[in-house]
């Protein structure tokens, strides 16, 4: 069974704004406004709902929330949703999605990382519909570093389109812009040196798959529900096996263990052909380092693990489209993956 891509957006088209989970607060909204600016600069027309309340840890209750994101899923109007950034509790949405409807619709893009994975995942494992794990909407005015690509790139892509990303080998060592004081802000402070690193042994790496994941944090809360089966997912529509990518937010070393333990025993990694692990700024602690943290938990599955690539929350950002095929190429001297939408 094919995995199913939204048809490619053109200028004209309608791309939805909501957060179903945190909302934007009174004093980041103009850099909400400078980020819909540009999209709309691109020809695009945005739609922002009412879920956008930021004076709480999520935007709206969950019933609304669900509904909101749900009505943008399903209109034939809307190509892409694209929340301001992720949060907390996403979690509580899942019930309350109407999946069948969803799945029923023609596809949309849903964009952003963080949080959204706990939406973005289960939308991909349910329905065999792309999408786009990314900068998201907030992140949107930075300009890209060379060798990346945006969000809008993807969205706007051919069926079939094949594209390869490299990394810059920069990026940030810590902290974020104040958007409050700066809400134009569009060059990423890239302060550090930093390339791909193999976990697992040495040697080079060059494996394929079709890709899957998220932030550790939110995805380990889906282990063992029907929200989180990467296996029947493999075998409707990844017989080749999955390239599966995790990245930790900020919980430290022990407590991505325990997590990345949780996923391996409830079967999240069973298809896996290989693990990319997202550059973090998370803490180790004095008796394991994140490195570590992953080689405990995940050195049984005797796959490649290829760490500190930029699928995270540490700037720049390296999109991935989950479910689409990738091969990843490390060596030496190059970093390199290329997905097909197909």
């Amino acid at each position: 069974m094919p995995v199913r891509y939204p048809r490619p957006l053109r200028p004209g088209d309608r791309i939805g704004v909501t957060s179903p989970s945190s909302g934007v607060p009174e004093e980041l909204r103009e850099r909400l406004a400078v980020a819909v600016r540009d999209v709309e600069a691109r020809g695009y027309e945005v739609v922002t709902g009412r879920c956008m309340d930021g004076s709480g840890h999520v935007s709206a209750p969950a019933a609304e929330r669900a509904a909101e994101l749900t009505a943008m899923l399903t209109d034939p109007g809307i190509r892409a949703v694209v929340p301001p950034w992720g949060g907390e509790t996403a979690i509580d949405l899942l019930p309350l999605i109407d999946w069948r409807a969803v799945r029923a619709a023609e596809p949309t893009w849903v964009v952003g990382y963080s949080d959204m994975s706990t939406v973005m995942t289960p939308l991909t494992l349910l329905t065999g519909v792309a999408t786009v794990h990314g900068n998201n909407l907030m992140d949107t005015p930075y300009r890209v570093p060379g060798g990346l690509v945006t969000w809008f790139d993807i969205v706007a892509a051919p069926p079939g389109h094949r594209f390869t990303q490299t990394p810059p080998e920069r990026h940030r060592a810590s902290g974020w812009d104040d958007w409050a004081e700066r809400p134009g802000s569009r060059t990423f402070t890239l302060d550090i040196p930093g390339r791909w690193t193999r976990l697992d042994g040495s040697g080079d790496v060059d494996i394929e798959g079709r890709l899957i994941g998220g932030c550790v944090e939110m995805l380990c809360n889906l282990t063992g529900t029907p929200y989180l089966d990467t296996s029947a997912f493999a075998r409707a529509h990844a017989p080749e096996g999955l390239l599966v990518y995790v990245e930790a937010a900020g919980d430290d070393a022990l407590a991505i263990c325990r997590y990345l333990h949780g996923m391996r025993l409830a079967g999240f990694f069973d298809a896996a052909n290989a693990v990319l692990v997202g550059r973090t700024a998370a803490p180790d602690t004095p008796s394991l380092t994140q490195y570590e943290a992953v080689l405990d938990a995940l050195g049984p599955l005797n796959v490649p693990s290829v760490a500190d690539v930029e699928c995270g929350h540490v700037p720049p950002y390296l999109p991935l489209v989950n479910g689409a095929r990738c091969r990843v190429v490390h060596t030496a001297t190059r970093s390199e993956a290329t997905q097909t939408l197909d």
